[in-house]
């Protein structure tokens, strides 16, 4: 069974930072890409970051320079650290990983298509809160 566990959330305040984690378990987490997306109340789900299975990473243009997305293969566990929050990176946070046949894709391919529940496995979620 595939399980993924984000965990790391919590309340900051603005210009604040805070590194989640995905665990994953019943794959490893070099064998798809892997990625984070967000959901604020009432907006839609953002992609905000991809790791690919060679490494290479993709972020949300809006988000770049203030994320990083790295995973330990030893721990089988995928990272994003978020530096410099705002009041809108309030949001519940989602690891995903990439199913079949999308595994071979880039990080810059998957990123658009990361929010769609079928292509993926989802966590539960860790919330982020940023406050003044």
């Amino acid at each position: 069974e595939v399980q993924l566990v984000e965990s790391g959330g919590g309340s900051v305040q603005t210009g604040g930072s805070l590194r989640l984690s995905c665990l994953l378990s019943g794959l490893s987490v070099t064998d798809q890409p892997m990625g984070w997306i967000r959901q604020s109340p009432g907006e839609e789900r953002d992609a905000v970051a991809v790791i690919d299975t060679t490494g290479g990473t993709a972020y949300a243009k809006s988000l770049k320079g203030r994320l990083d997305i790295t995973r330990d293969n030893d721990k089988n566990t995928m990272y994003l650290q978020m530096k410099d929050l705002a009041l809108q990176d309030t949001a519940m946070y989602y690891c995903a990983a990439v199913k079949p046949p999308a595994t071979r894709l880039t990080a810059d391919k998957v990123l658009p298509v990361l929010t769609r529940r079928e292509w993926n496995y989802w966590g539960q979620g860790t919330q982020v809160t940023v406050s003044a």
